[in-house]
């Protein structure tokens, strides 16, 4: 997958901004897809010069005004073509599970810190998504609302990072436990 479909996934039900694209990355769309907001940027630029978005400027009053993007039908067809091809199994790349598994090299004191830091990052993280799907479902029961949404996508998308940051946690903090007992 390229950042190209992560983008034309995130404008697929509205038009954002490069600043709200870049929130929207930085928070939601973290759990399945990490982007800096200069790629970001480029990419919309190349997204908008193949076609698949445009963008219009918006007025506003008291501040800059902000360049807003959309999906086109090209986009859509894209974005089509990207959801009904094969999926490559994914691979964890994580500088911690490095750490982790040279362990032998490492202070375990240290380690053992730094496993923590992260179990409570993915707590903050798994706390901030269920907050955000419980604000999808709009006091509709996960069941109501996944047989009657427009889009579950984002619900769906948003559950398995919540359950990631979940496990993460879980994991970071058994293995500063077992660094520690050492």
């Amino acid at each position: 997958m390229a950042l190209r479909h992560a983008l034309l996934a995130a404008l697929l039900d509205r038009e954002l901004s490069g600043y709200q694209l870049t929130k929207l990355f930085d928070l939601d769309v973290s759990s399945f897809w990490h982007a800096a907001s200069q790629q970001l940027y480029v990419d919309l630029a190349k997204l908008e010069a193949d076609g698949l978005l445009t963008g219009h400027e918006v007025v506003q009053q008291g501040r800059p005004n902000k360049r807003v993007f959309r999906l086109t039908h090209a986009g859509l067809d894209e974005l089509t073509r990207f959801t009904l091809a094969p999926t490559k199994p994914t691979s964890i790349r994580d500088d911690l599970l490095v750490k982790a598994y040279a362990a032998r090299a490492a202070d375990p004191g240290k380690l053992a810190a730094q496993l923590e830091q992260r179990a409570e990052q993915s707590r903050t993280k798994a706390q901030y998504l269920a907050e955000q799907l419980a604000r999808l479902l709009e006091g509709r029961s996960e069941e109501e609302y996944l047989r009657t949404a427009e889009n579950i996508g984002p619900y769906l998308a948003g559950t398995r990072g919540r359950m990631y940051e979940e496990e993460q946690a879980a994991w970071c903090s058994w293995a500063a436990a077992a660094l520690r007992g050492r």
